[in-house]
């Protein structure tokens, strides 16, 4: 099993364009910067810069959502190994077997939704409440960046494992 490089390229997007509306000045965007502590630089960074950067972190994140949200990828790592390479050897003949019966089972978004929600819970939210404690942030800020999160991974996850 191979991964969509392709759909996890599309799906890097998705935190991107959701953070153009959800960080918009009439959602929470003002809010935001509200809660921010000390001082801002008065320059601002190259925005075409900082958007490729953020799809390039996307990428990275969608690929390691990608390893949560669909379970084939576990029967991969089981045999993984130089075997793999000899199509006749048994590791590779389980494997083909396997997911010829198994290997679409549990790929629907809801499923993938799912996985994605709790990686944003179990995940996301102890690093972000983490780090507002390290910069004196308040509930406020949590609550506004945990919920990114939590529909940022919940749809990533859904299109990973429905279309990846």
């Amino acid at each position: 099993m191979q991964m969509n490089f392709m759909v996890l390229a599309l799906v890097a997007f998705l935190p991107l364009v959701l953070s153009l509306v959800w960080y918009h000045p009439r959602i929470f965007g003002t809010t935001i910067e509200s809660t921010h502590s000390g001082s801002h630089s008065s320059k601002m960074p190259n925005k075409f810069i900082m958007a490729l950067l953020g799809v390039a972190l996307s990428y990275m994140l969608s690929v390691f959502l990608s390893l949560n949200v669909i379970h084939q990828y576990a029967l991969n790592s089981i045999v993984m190994g130089p075997e793999l390479q000899d199509p006749t050897s048994e590791a590779s003949i389980w494997l083909k077997e396997s997911l010829a019966k198994y290997g679409k089972n549990y790929r629907t978004f809801g499923h993938g939704a799912f996985h994605g929600f709790l990686t944003a819970l179990f995940f996301a939210l102890p690093i972000v409440a983490l780090e507002a404690v390290q910069h004196h942030r308040n509930l406020k800020y949590v609550a506004i960046q945990i919920g990114y999160w939590i529909v940022s991974l919940t749809l990533m996850g859904g299109f990973i494992c429905q279309f990846a």
